[in-house]
């Protein structure tokens, strides 16, 4: 278990750790000199090798007292990405072998949350059985923004084709609007900006509060440089004021923070720091 909010325990379901793409490409106004203030401020978030950023792909089990809630899918297997090699057609145990390991099946799980619709999030939606996409949570209900789907219906891509389309012809799609609550403890935060329909995911439980951030952002290094743009934002500035605001509401709250592509551990606090903000680290 990672950490526990008041009832809600939230378990890591890890399934990449591994140099991405360069700095400099991720983060285009950040300077020529963002690799080493990553580095400054994350030690160990660039490779030294290839001079990529480390970034996991991950999702979190949020085992409440009435349900479990797995936010976000990863990758997935077979999936059709050829943009990145090292996603496309991957077949691979690890996201398995979590979810084995914070004790649940596909079959027990709830609740598949998105928090947005890129292929990062969304691969283990589904499963390729016998040529066809089949939902991979048999008994889940999968909340989707309501945004991202138009916007990948629209496009009609490999994306959608695999990895959404399947769930919404099996009736198990629950398509949502921001604020959105699952039980007493899980609401949807809205973050837009990085994708028009995105979310972030408060927990609430005993007095105890944590956000999921989602890919908001992508590094705790933006924690102390929220202007930064990050490349695959499709509204870049709206993406910064929502990134400030979730930064905000965190610091204000003090609550615990996991971040969905933050170096490992991936959970802290945000503090305020004079026009910006700071990244206290937590031990998992």
């Amino acid at each position: 278990m990672l950490c526990k909010i008041g009832d809600v325990e939230v378990w890591r379901i890890l399934e990449i750790n591994g140099p991405f793409l360069p700095p400099e490409e991720l983060y285009p106004n950040a300077g020529p000199d963002v690799a080493a203030i990553i580095e400054k401020r994350v030690p160990g978030g660039v490779c030294p090798q290839s001079g990529r950023l480390i970034l996991p792909v991950q999702g979190f089990l949020l085992k409440t007292p009435d349900h479990n809630i797995l936010v976000d899918s990863c990758v997935g297997n077979d999936k059709t990405i050829p943009k990145y090699a090292d996603w496309h057609k991957r077949s691979g145990t690890r996201f398995v072998a979590a979810l084995t390991a914070a004790g649940v099946t596909f079959e027990d799980i709830d609740y598949v949350l998105c928090t947005h619709l890129h292929a990062d999030h969304v691969g283990w939606n589904t499963k390729l059985e016998d040529g066809r996409w089949v939902p991979t949570f048999p008994n889940a209900r999968y909340i989707l923004p309501a945004a991202d789907e138009e916007m990948q219906r629209q496009g009609n891509g490999d994306l959608y084709l695999e990895s959404v389309l399947p769930v919404v012809e099996a009736a198990q799609a629950d398509i949502v609007q921001p604020g959105h609550k699952l039980g007493d403890e899980v609401s949807l935060i809205p973050t837009p900006g990085h994708t028009p329909g995105h979310v972030s995911v408060q927990i609430k439980s005993k007095g105890q509060e944590a956000i999921v951030t989602g890919d908001a952002l992508h590094s705790t290094a933006q924690c102390w440089h929220p202007d930064w743009h990050f490349i695959y934002d499709a509204d870049m500035d709206l993406a910064k004021s929502s990134r400030r605001h979730l930064l905000e509401t965190a610091s204000e709250a003090n609550c615990i923070v996991l971040g969905s592509h933050f170096t490992l551990p991936s959970l802290g606090r945000v503090k305020a720091d004079q026009d910006a903000f700071r990244w206290d680290e937590l031990e998992s």
